[in-house]
């Protein structure tokens, strides 16, 4: 008996709920690229790390520069209450988009974190845009 089935799977049913749960609030960054590439971007994407240089120097195009410490049930105003952010931070080791999430999460928005942040971004071979806004998404991501 390997290591693997040492422990042995769990049902389907525990399965569903489990990737179901995790798919709830996570998504990755090929699926954030898609949304951007095909004009369908039906959430607010949020670089939630970082100075206003660093953002400026990269980041995932069309996201807006929001500090996890920066959101307020203020800053939130401008956005209709149902709509869906998605947080995303350096990489794996930063956990400023977990934060942010919880905050977002606590002020009643839905909200999902775009695992691997700017270093699965660029694992993934995507653009990055730069300056200080947002950026236009459609021309950065032709890849």
């Amino acid at each position: 008996m390997s290591t693997v089935t040492e422990i042995p799977a769990a049902s389907p049913e525990i399965a569903i709920a489990h990737f179901a749960g995790r798919l709830s609030v996570e998504t990755d960054c090929s699926d954030v690229a898609q949304a951007l590439k095909s004009g369908e971007q039906d959430f607010v994407l949020l670089h939630v790390v970082g100075s206003d240089a660093a953002y400026a120097r990269r980041h995932v195009p069309g996201a807006i520069h929001l500090p996890h410490r920066q959101i307020t049930a203020e800053r939130l105003a401008e956005w209709p209450a149902d709509t869906l952010f998605v947080a995303y931070c350096a990489g794996p080791h930063c956990n400023g988009a977990d934060q942010a999430a919880l905050k977002l999460a606590r002020l009643g928005r839905p909200v999902k974190i775009m695992i691997g942040g700017i270093t699965g971004w660029e694992d993934e071979g995507l653009a990055f845009a730069t300056g200080a806004t947002p950026g236009e998404a459609l021309s950065l991501l032709a890849a």
